[in-house]
């Protein structure tokens, strides 16, 4: 978040209270919290107005890295894929395999 805004009911400058990761998806009858568990969660930068006390929430920023596995480069192709594949997705090398 760049610039801080202004409340829109009152106009007076917000104060930011934290970031936070709010949780997507809902709990189901028949599956229970599942698919809550499989939506994941989407970070927000939380505001506060000093003056009326309204909330304002901003999509936040994180880091590609955050989320990103480290990479692993296949002996036999020669590319980069995630390194919690056992085999490579491209070319099926098997690294648990004896060689």
């Amino acid at each position: 978040m760049k610039q801080v805004p202004t409340c829109p009911h009152c106009g007076v400058l917000m104060r930011h209270i934290g970031n936070e990761k709010i949780q997507l998806g809902k709990t189901g009858w028949i599956l229970g919290d599942l698919p809550n568990l499989v939506a994941g969660a989407l970070p927000v930068s939380i505001l506060c107005c000093p003056e009326c006390s309204k909330l304002e929430f901003y999509l936040g920023e994180t880091p590609e890295e955050e989320d990103k596995l480290p990479q692993r480069t296949c002996p036999s192709c020669g590319l980069q894929h995630d390194f919690d594949y056992p085999k490579c997705p491209h070319c099926k090398y098997d690294y648990n395999a004896r060689r």
